[in-house]
């Protein structure tokens, strides 16, 4: 009772795709475990946290026997590829260098980074890096995402806020957050901002409405299968 549940984890198989869609042998299993993890770092890294600063929030990967697919889920699709798709082929490259695998990318965009847990979470960690005031950027971002459509949403940020000397919890909730209904479409993200004072974690759900039939077909045109459906 009260132990808190991933909304990912919850929905995966039922309303949500796994973000890696492959299958391997027992022995080979934990090695493709490893490299998966490492190729989101890689990413991560090379697109979040250097410039160009793609905003990058799902990394799906897919195996065949002979390919690699990488779906890059960003909001600014044009950074990732770069002039004339310099960027997205030199990224292409340090992956099968990396990996020893023959390697492609499809980049997908987000039509709306308002409403996406992820970005939300970084931009409020970028933000408090800076020293903004805590309470205003997280209302500021509980209405804008209300604003572009999200029909519930709450952030929780918690640690050493504002520079005090005992950390605590601060949350702001606007609209509804069904968590324990499964065909709820409840994005979540997480960030950490690693301010002088301490480390301050930032936690955001996004309700998006119950899923829908447009949705499943976006999901398929992302290059993964669709979306799987749950009990009526």
């Amino acid at each position: 009772m009260g132990q808190k549940c991933h909304p990912l984890g919850f929905r995966v198989g039922i309303t949500e795709p796994h973000r890696s869609r492959w299958y391997a042998p027992k022995a080979l299993y934990g090695e493709l475990l490893v490299e998966d993890y490492r190729i989101r770092e890689y990413v991560d890294k090379r697109l979040n946290r250097t410039p160009p600063f793609a905003a990058v929030s799902e990394i799906h990967i897919e195996r065949t026997r002979q390919e690699l697919s990488i779906v890059l889920k960003t909001a600014r699709p044009g950074l990732v590829i770069g002039p004339r798709g310099a960027e997205v082929e030199k990224l292409q490259q340090d992956l099968q260098t990396m990996t020893g695998r023959q390697v492609s990318i499809k980049i997908v965009e987000i039509k709306s980074p308002d409403t996406n847990a992820k970005l939300i979470a970084e931009g409020i960690a970028e933000q408090l890096k800076k020293r903004a005031s805590f309470r205003r950027i997280l209302k500021m971002r509980a209405e804008g995402a209300m604003q572009a459509g999200a029909k519930g949403v709450k952030i929780t940020v918690s640690g050493r806020l504002g520079g005090a000397e005992m950390s605590r919890t601060l949350t702001v909730s606007l609209g509804s957050i069904p968590l324990q209904t499964l065909q709820a479409n409840v994005d979540y993200g997480f960030a950490p901002s690693f301010t002088k004072s301490g480390t301050i974690g930032v936690k955001v759900w996004v309700y998006k409405g119950l899923y829908e039939a447009t949705e499943e077909a976006e999901s398929t045109a992302a290059g993964g299968r669709a979306r799987a459906r749950g009990r009526r």
